[in-house]
């Protein structure tokens, strides 16, 4: 939801961006300099959602063996399968993670970058960016 938010207020006059002191401190960084910072956040940003797909995905995925008589909720045991490749962690995470995030920022970007840990974020997403782990990416 973080790149709406940042889109929805590139539009705007800078003294209408950030209405508390981090909102002020997001957009500062945000669009210092030459104009890197919202390109390499992009960039920065990828890696961090792949992760935490990875880390919540590993989180709601299930490792019940068919066959033992533990499935869950009683399902049959091709069911059970099903489950354990951990798709519904993939669409739980998708959801709730990243599109109720997204039309939230829709909604509200300047809400939403006054909240502290969009600045944070955005501290790590350029942090990773600078690290070089994902210069490829600017090709």
């Amino acid at each position: 939801g973080m790149q709406i938010a940042f889109f929805a207020v590139a539009k705007l006059p800078a003294n209408e961006r950030g209405t508390s002191f981090f909102g002020r401190k997001t957009c500062e960084l945000l669009f210092k300099g030459n104009g890197q910072n919202l390109p390499g956040f992009m960039i920065g940003r990828q890696l961090t959602v792949v992760c935490s797909f990875f880390l919540v995905g590993s989180f709601t995925s299930l490792t019940i063996e068919p066959g033992t008589g533990k499935n869950i909720f009683g399902v049959s045991d091709g069911a059970q399968s099903f489950l354990n490749w951990g798709f519904q962690g993939a669409v739980i995470t998708t959801i709730l993670a990243s599109i109720s995030w997204q039309l939230a920022a829709l909604a509200y970007p300047i809400a939403f970058l006054n909240m502290p840990f969009t600045y944070m974020l955005l501290v790590i997403a350029l942090f990773l960016e600078f690290t070089g782990l994902c210069s490829g990416a600017w090709v």
